[in-house]
């Protein structure tokens, strides 16, 4: 399966949450899209309900179906909750971690920097997005490309970045502090509903 490339705008009012975590998607239009969307959605089956948790995530990330599956499968090799695992892997990702700093307003961006090589890690230039990142990584804007309009727009309308990324303005570098706390990411994700989806 490949990756989506049509409106985010349009999976998010069909999942009825905000893929992009701003809730922007959803402000104008709080329901499916369609001719029919706007009239009283049908009750799920339990399938249905754990689908449409695995699907936010996906989308969310970015992610394909075999890319999201293998993710999974690794997290379930993980000690600790295999839910929370989940999270841990995907948030180490390279396109992600670029969108935490704020080098861009969202992932597909930050996917787009790292894909034209924009990006530096512990120095050494990364073009691939699913790069794994451990904690204590330094990433940073490829010093040639620090005067780039698109991320300087994006540095400045940042208004706070999550606790596990320390940030510094001077040298347009970040470090990767630690694993991120399940409590520190998105609550409206029930993980466990994906787990049963996959081990059903």
């Amino acid at each position: 399966m490949s990756r989506y490339t049509k409106s985010s705008y349009r999976v998010s009012r069909r999942l009825g949450f905000s893929t992009l975590e701003t809730g922007e998607e959803l402000s104008r239009k709080p329901y499916a899209p369609g001719l029919h969307g706007s009239k009283k959605a049908k009750k799920l089956s339990n399938y249905g309900i754990q689908l449409q948790e695995k699907q936010k995530v996906r989308f969310m990330y970015g992610l394909n179906e075999k890319q999201f599956r293998k993710t999974f499968d690794e997290a379930g090799k993980m000690k600790g909750v295999h839910g929370e695992n989940l999270f841990k892997l995907l948030e180490s990702r390279l396109d992600n971690l670029v969108y935490r700093i704020g080098f861009s307003t969202t992932r597909k961006g930050a996917r787009q920097l790292v894909n034209h090589g924009h990006i530096t890690v512990n120095g050494k230039k990364v073009d691939i997005p699913s790069y794994r990142c451990k904690p204590g990584d330094v990433i940073a804007i490829k010093e040639s490309d620090r005067e780039l309009a698109v991320v300087k727009a994006s540095l400045e309308a940042i208004s706070r970045r999550v606790d596990f990324i320390s940030y510094d303005a001077s040298k347009m570098e970040a470090t990767y502090v630690r694993y991120p706390e399940r409590t520190e990411l998105n609550g409206e994700i029930n993980d466990s509903l994906i787990v049963e989806y996959y081990n059903r």
